[in-house]
Order: structure tokens, then C-alpha cells, then sequence
């Protein structure tokens, strides 16, 4: 028998060892020292020399493990107390639990293997330091495989310091093979107690207490977007982030781009991280300790650390796909050192839950009567939405509802009854027996990447999480609809509201000549919606990201100091508290809101309208009354392009273009193409390109493209004059259609003759298409016509138009209306 190994090995002699080093195991040696300490040793080999960074350490083996039960006679006791094993009876499932780990505990581990482990610390020790504080973690061999996570079935014990500290956790890791939760996900899993074995990794402590950690995924989690990588980050040792203890900051990095140089951080997310886990100098390895105020309010990683974080995750995923033959993406535990500032991956596993599902059927959940007002024109009187109860981090895109069940204590759990939603603080492994019966979850504190939100997506359940006070506002019994179809924010509302689940099979799909372009306001919904098939986006809203994500008048930024209202210029400091450069704040949200839907479509072209609001609208914003006028017309008033070389909107419009700019230049996203709407004139828009270039959004460098909106009747008359100043045209088919027929679609009196298949309308249309054609100019329509009349759509493919820009909720059924067409057409 080896105690300790050192050097290359034989099979045999490996395979018999009670303790190998992480330097010589990799990812092959899985059944010999579980998946965790597999996946350290496969890094330390393969990816150190690419400069990731992964402290040492040992494990004890599968071998070691199975070596102290028959040396003890274990398994037959073992067997005999799970001859009755009911994993749905809770207290059964809890009384078999505590004896099997009692059995295990109070047995004294053989000579050999005290001696091996023992030896073992000490040469880490005069590796680092004496008495060096390690962490100690369980790393069973059925765990951290592509299709289950095990994600926390056994334990962790941080900070252990001593030959027989490390002893007593390693025998404590051995005992939690049997906890309820472990042998509950086994069963449920299919896996026999008795052909997994467990294997320890004990590895050198990254002094993160002194500084930051988190998780990051080199996959979107509630998407499955493939080409964002998500970071989450919170003070001190990771467990908090883990256990969903804290509210952690979260970032999201566009991989495609980041690999080619740029510096795409697409969102930035600041949480509350109210927690921070440290050394404890008393009996305990660790404690919780507040976190300052000043801490909490600023973001725990640099943007540096950001992007060195996501070129680290998109190496290993890269490498463990190369390994595995097949894609695979990487759920990852990472932690900075305070001592040398030094940041480090400590665990590495596959992904489980988006990796498993197939592309080929697209369902999407909706809350019926809570259409965008967009979606059936402006005019329209859709009912106001419900206002959620509360809200928190939606995990996955479904919607469920069901009665309020109120637990805080785990040994309450046996009250919980099916199809319940979970009201809880947060969630460990010994919550997962009901879990799995839960309608949703719905939690306190935790992120993205906490312990409820990982089992969640495995189960499929919906879940929220990090609400902060769902304890105390929602009771027990309520009936309660949760919603995780709305972006990235989760509501849940009071009542059992109507929903509707489509389906829709993504396979023989028609391909059409005339592109299918999406409208897309928010940038929340921009990865999920990516999903769809489509060409592109043909209207990306900016007001959508100016009045949800900014809220605040761009002109009270730039002149902060000069703010007349107290009351406004004290909510613009308390939302822009990170800032002391006001304006960058505006630039920041924009280009991260243009920045995520341009890289969820990537490389497909995204056409991001500059802001179109009218005078009233933007006096709406924070600080907008001091800077807008009062107009007895703002639809036909101060909008669009005339604004953007006014002496009362220019500063602000250099916001915007540096916005684009830092898009395009800085984060590599090249796809987006900026659009000038309400633009009266040639001159005019030739006015708004010079503006642009000022701010060194030049046409034609760098391939910039410039489009403009047709939806004056001017656009059409003068096209071909347009033309000659702007690449592209996208045509607005509400404005169009109110100011040919001179109709204020906002006036319920004259709503009835607003109809986009009028006459004059399509003559417009036809006229402004010819005008592109002839001079090469790309043409589109991002108006709601051909959603609404399949008759429309086919005139817009008769007259040869380039795309049509669709809401996501009719790009299905008007792509196989336009296939049908174009097929009629040919033929």
C-alpha cells in the first residue's frame, strides 16, 4: 500500500494509494479522487502554464475511503439500516441520515491512512508555512459529472489549521456521504450508496477573507446564451456566495469579443453583500461579520479583475470541452487573495442544467393581459399590469403559482406539501428533499449562482431569489403567481394569475429572402430573446434603457451643480452614488444596456435608434423639468434629430454617441449600426452627422453605418436625397401612417381611421422602398403593421422590401406568413 506518493506511478500503485497530489491526477482519475480533486489536478497541469492560477494540495483517494470501511466492516451495518430507506418520508430519510453518519463518525480511522494524511500536511505545510490553514472539502466520485451536480452534498470545512484539525474534517467529509440531502439526490439520481465512494481534497487557503470571491459560469444560467460568461462577486470567503448567505454583485463578459482584445462588460449588477465570512480565532474556522456601509455601496471586483476573471472561465471551458469531446460549459468557484492581491480558481465543474437541454423546441411563458402597448400600437387601452408584491433575481424563464408556505427552520420541513411555493431566508443541501416538490422557491438572500438557484434549475422549478423581505410580506396560504418570464427581475404577484406556455418546434423552419429582424427595448430580455430565429434586430429602443435602467434627464447629469430642486438633485445623488462624474454614469448604463442586446444578437446587425423621446417625455425623467420647454404638440414638436444639434440637447447627445462609441471601439461589437429618428431633412440630417463625428462617431470608419427612420412624409418625397446622407433606412410605419392621414393616434375620437393598409399609406411605403432600391440603400420596417395583417406583410414582400422588424412574439408566425409569399411570388 502507498501512504504517500510523490512521483509518476504505475496504474496499479495509483490506483492502491491512499493519497495522491492534486499535480499528478486529472481528469481521467475521477473514480480515483472524485470529480472536484480531478478537475484541480487537470488545471494545475493543463492551464497553469496559461497563466491560470489554482493553489496545491492533496487528496485522499477512493481507495482510502473504501480501505476504512471494509478494515472497519461498515457496509454490511450500512446496508442493513437503509433495508427501509423512504426518501419521501422526512423523518425516516432524517433518522437514517444521523445514524449512518454517527456509524461512520465514531469510527476511528485505520493507522494508515492518520498516518498518510498526516504526512501529507506536513509537506504542504513546509511548502507554505507551519501549521498552514487549509481548506477541506468532500469530493465524491459520481459528483461534478456533466448531467449532476452534486452541488454541496457533502460538507466543507474552511480554515482548518493542524495535522489534527485536518484529521478530524477529513473524517467529518467521510461521515457526510450520508447526509439527508446526499443520500435523498442519489436516489433521486439513480446512483447506488454503495458504488460511490469519497475521496477529501485538502488544498491551501486563498486568503479571500481578506478580500473578495465568488462564482462564475461560462454560460448564461437562465438562458443557456452560450457566449456570456457571469461573474458574481461578494466580500470574504465564498461559502456566503455558495450558500446564497449574501445578495453578490454580478457581471456579465461577452466571450467572443473578449478573445479578440476588446473589453466587452456588457452588465454590471451591484449587490448588497450585507456579509462577509473570516478567519475566527476561537473554537469555530470561520464567522460572519458585517460589511461596512462604504463597502457595500461600491463593487467588490475592478473591471480588470472582471475581464481576467472571464478570459480564465472561457479557457477552461474551452480545454474541459477539447477533453470531453463534446461542448461544455464550466460552473467555477474563484477567490482573491488580500495578502498578495493574487486572484485564484478553487473549484472547477461542469455546468449541469443548460448543458443538458436541447435546442430544437423554443417554449416561452407569458402573463396574459399584460401586453407591452407597442405591441398593438400606441393608440390602443391595454390594462395597467399588476404591481408585484415583491421582486428579486428571477432563476430560469418560467412562470408557476401556488399557495405561500412559510418555512425559516429546516426541521420544519416535513410540513411542507406539494406543489407549494417555498418562502424561505435561503436554502442549503437540507432543504432539497421538498425542493423538488416545491411549485417555486422563493428566497430572502442568495444570487445567481447561490445553492437555491443552482438546485432550482436543475429541478426546473422557477424560483426567486435574493428578495430581501419575502419573509416578511408574503403569509402563509397566499396564493401567489411568480413570474421568472419578465428578465432578469422575478415578481411575484398576489393571486393565481393566467398565464400561457408556447411551444414551439425550432426544426424545418423556412429560411426567408426577406430578413426577419426583431424590435428589442429591453435589454434583459435581449439573451433569451436571441433564442428565436431571426436575422438581427431592426429596432433596438434606447428609451427603453433611458427611463427603466438610467431614470435620469441626461442634461440634469451634465449640469448637476446647477439642479434648482433639492429634493430631485438628492435622488440623482443616492442613483448615481458611485459616480463623482455624473455624466458617466449615463454613459456606463447606456452603453452596458446597447452592449447586451448588441452581443446577444452578435454578429447579426442590431440597429439602435438614438433617443426619440418627445419634450414631455423627457421632462418625466429625473431633473427633466428645468431643462424641457412646455409644447402644446411635442408629437410634431422638439424630437428626433432636431434636438441632437440644439444648444439644449447637444451635451446630452454626446452621451449617446459615447455611448455607441464605446460599444463599438471598446467593447468590439461592431453589429450595432446607430439610427436618427424624426429627421425632417437632408440638411438636417447631415447637421446631426457632423454632431456625430464631433464626437468621433465618424461614417465610414471603422465601418460605421448610419441609418435613418422613414416616417415623415418628407423621408418619402426627398428619399433619394436621404439617401445620399444616410446608409440605410428603417421605416416607422405609426408615424408614417398618423402624419400621411393627419391622424393624432393618441386621440381615441379619430383612432378608428388609423390604419397602416390604407391607400396612402402603402403608396408612401411603395414609393420610399423604390427610392432605396435605386440607389442601393438597405430598407426595412420596424413598425407593428405586418405583426397585426398578414395582408401588409405580403404587400411589403411584393414591393421587394429588405426586412421586416417584428415584436418576438410574432416573428414565428409572420416568418412562415412571408415563406408563404415569397414562395407564391416565385412561383
Amino acid at each position: 500500500m502507498e501512504i504517500v506518493s510523490k512521483n509518476n506511478l504505475t496504474l496499479s500503485a495509483k490506483e492502491r494509494s491512499l493519497i495522491l497530489w492534486f499535480d499528478e491526477v486529472g481528469i481521467t482519475d475521477i473514480p480515483l479522487v472524485g470529480g472536484k480533486n480531478a478537475s484541480l489536478g487537470e488545471m494545475i497541469q493543463q492551464l497553469s502554464p496559461q497563466g491560470i492560477d489554482v493553489p496545491t494540495g492533496f487528496a485522499t483517494t477512493a481507495y482510502a475511503y473504501r480501505y476504512f470501511i471494509q478494515s472497519a466492516e461498515l457496509e454490511p451495518k450500512l446496508r442493513k439500516l437503509f433495508a427501509d430507506l423512504d426518501i419521501e418520508d422526512v423523518k425516516n430519510l432524517r433518522e437514517r441520515g444521523k445514524k449512518a453518519r454517527s456509524l461512520l463518525i465514531h469510527t476511528p480511522f485505520p493507522v494508515e491512512l492518520r498516518e498518510a494524511i498526516a504526512t501529507a500536511y506536513q509537506a504542504l505545510s513546509e511548502r507554505y508555512n507551519a501549521e498552514t490553514d487549509v481548506a477541506v472539502r468532500s469530493s465524491a466520485t459520481a459528483e461534478d459529472l456533466p448531467d449532476a451536480s452534486f452541488a454541496g452534498q457533502q460538507e466543507t470545512y474552511l480554515n482548518v489549521v493542524g495535522a489534527e484539525g485536518v484529521l478530524a474534517a477529513c473524517h467529518k467529509c467521510f461521515a457526510s456521504l450520508f447526509t439527508d440531502r446526499a443520500i435523498s439526490y442519489r436516489h433521486t439520481k439513480g446512483f447506488d450508496h454503495f458504488s460511490i465512494a469519497l475521496a477529501v481534497g485538502v488544498q491551501k487557503m486563498v486568503r479571500s477573507d481578506l478580500a473578495t470571491s465568488g462564482v462564475m459560469f461560462s454560460i448564461d444560467t437562465e438562458t443557456g446564451f452560450k457566449d456570456a460568461a457571469l461573474i458574481t462577486a461578494a466580500y470574504g470567503l465564498g461559502e456566503n456566495v455558495v450558500q446564497g448567505a449574501v445578495n453578490p454583485d454580478e457581471y456579465y463578459v461577452f466571450k467572443p469579443t473578449l478573445k479578440a482584445g476588446f473589453c466587452p462588460i456588457i452588465n454590471k449588477k451591484l449587490g448588497s453583500k450585507e456579509l462577509k465570512m473570516v478567519y475566527d480565532d476561537g473554537s469555530k474556522f470561520t464567522k460572519n461579520v458585517s460589511v461596512s456601509t462604504a463597502d457595500r455601496g461600491k463593487f467588490a471586483i475592478t473591471d480588470e479583475e472582471i475581464l481576467q476573471l472571464a478570459r480564465w472561465a472561457s479557457l477552461i471551458e474551452d480545454h474541459y470541452s477539447q477533453v470531453h469531446g463534446i461542448y461544455t460549459p464550466m460552473d467555477i468557484e474563484w477567490a482573491k487573495d488580500g495578502i498578495t492581491n493574487q486572484l485564484f480558481v478553487v473549484q472547477a465543474r461542469p455546468e449541469t442544467v443548460q448543458s443538458q437541454k436541447t435546442g430544437n423546441v423554443l417554449r416561452t411563458y407569458r402573463l396574459l393581459g399584460q401586453e407591452d402597448k407597442r405591441t398593438k400600437g400606441q393608440n390602443s387601452s391595454v390594462p395597467p399590469s399588476p404591481q408585484p408584491l415583491i421582486t428579486g433575481r428571477a432563476i430560469g424563464e418560467a412562470i408557476s403559482q401556488g399557495k405561500a408556505h412559510l418555512i425559516l427552520d429546516v426541521h420544519r420541513i416535513d410540513q411542507f406539501q406539494a406543489g407549494e411555493v417555498l418562502v424561505t431566508e435561503r436554502t442549503d443541501p437540507d432543504w432539497e428533499p421538498i425542493m423538488k416538490r416545491a411549485s417555486a422557491i422563493v428566497t430572502n438572500s442568495g444570487g445567481r449562482t447561490c445553492h437555491a438557484a443552482i438546485i432550482a434549475r436543475e429541478l426546473g422549478v422557477p424560483a426567486i431569489v435574493g428578495c430581501g423581505n419575502a419573509t416578511d410580506i408574503l403569509k402563509n396560504g397566499q396564493e401567489v403567481t411568480i413570474s421568472c418570464a419578465e428578465g432578469e427581475e422575478g415578481k411575484v404577484y398576489a393571486g393565481l394569475l393566467p398565464f400561457e406556455v408556447q411551444e414551439v418546434p425550432l426544426e424545418n423552419l423556412p429560411r426567408t429572402r426577406t430578413q426577419i429582424l426583431m424590435n428589442v427595448g429591453n435589454p434583459q430580455e435581449a439573451l433569451s430573446l436571441s433564442a428565436i430565429p431571426n436575422d438581427g434586430v431592426g429596432l433596438a429602443r434606447t428609451e427603453f434603457i433611458i427611463a427603466n435602467q438610467i431614470q435620469i434627464h441626461p442634461m440634469a447629469l451634465i449640469h448637476y451643480d446647477l439642479l434648482k430642486d433639492e429634493f430631485v438633485k438628492a435622488k440623482i445623488a443616492d442613483i448615481t452614488a458611485l459616480y463623482d462624474d455624473k455624466p458617466q454614469y449615463f454613459v456606463d448604463k447606456l452603453a452596458q444596456g446597447i452592449g447586451r442586446i448588441a452581443a446577444a444578437f452578435y454578429p447579426k446587425p442590431v440597429i439602435v435608434r438614438t433617443s426619440d423621446f418627445k419634450s414631455n417625455e423627457y421632462a418625466n425623467l429625473l431633473g427633466g423639468q428645468q431643462f424641457e420647454p412646455h409644447e402644446e404638440n411635442p408629437m410634431l414638436g422638439w424630437r428626433g434629430a432636431a434636438r441632437y444639434y440644439d444648444q439644449g440637447y447637444r451635451e446630452a447627445f454626446a452621451l449617446e454617441c459615447h455611448a455607441i462609441k464605446r460599444v463599438r471601439e471598446e467593447m468590439g461589437l461592431t453589429n450595432v449600426i446607430p439610427m436618427i429618428p424624426f429627421c425632417r431633412t437632408p440638411d438636417e440630417g447631415r447637421l446631426v452627422l457632423a454632431e456625430m463625428a464631433k464626437n468621433d462617431l465618424k461614417q465610414g470608419v471603422n465601418d460605421l453605418q448610419v441609418y435613418v427612420m422613414c416616417e415623415l412624409p418628407n423621408n418619402v418625397i426627398m428619399a433619394e436625397e436621404f439617401a445620399d446622407v444616410f446608409d440605410g433606412f428603417s421605416i416607422g410605419s405609426n408615424d408614417l401612417t398618423q402624419l400621411t392621414l393627419g391622424i393624432d393616434r393618441d386621440s381615441a375620437l379619430v383612432a378608428r381611421l388609423f390604419d397602416e393598409r390604407s391607400q396612402g399609406v402603402k403608396q408612401m411605403v411603395k414609393m420610399a422602398i423604390q427610392a432605396a432600391k435605386k440607389h442601393n440603400r438597405k430598407i426595412g420596417i420596424c413598425g407593428q403593421a405586418p405583426s397585426d395583417y398578414p395582408e401588409f406583410a405580403q404587400f411589403l414582400v411584393e414591393q421587394g422590401i429588405d426586412s421586416i422588424s417584428l415584436n418576438p412574439d410574432s416573428v414565428l408566425k409572420t416568418m412562415l406568413e412571408v415563406a408563404k409569399v415569397e414562395q407564391q411570388t416565385q412561383g
